[in-house]
């Protein structure tokens, strides 16, 4: 099953390690300095349109969204359920 990230861009939803809101998430210093290290890195890809409102971290990339991470999050609890759990 694929999680659509919104702008008509999907991931293998198996690939998802986190969802995280980025306002809430990124206002600790740690943070900020690995979401720059990763994007000087080129491991961010924005699918966001410019209005980035989540992240979903993957094991090789970071993808910023326009949808909001509760919206991914219930996407991912949905299939999950519909297909007996993990």
């Amino acid at each position: 099953m694929f999680l659509h990230l919104g702008g008509g861009n999907m991931i293998p939803s198996d690939q998802v390690v986190l969802i995280g809101d980025l306002e809430n998430t990124t206002y600790s210093e740690i943070t900020q300095e690995f979401m720059q290290i990763s994007d000087e890195e080129g491991f961010i890809v924005d699918y966001s349109a410019g209005n980035p409102r989540s992240f979903v971290l993957t094991g090789e990339t970071i993808y910023l969204s326009m949808i909001s991470s509760k919206t991914l999050a219930d996407r991912v609890d949905k299939f999950t359920e519909e297909n007996g759990g993990y």
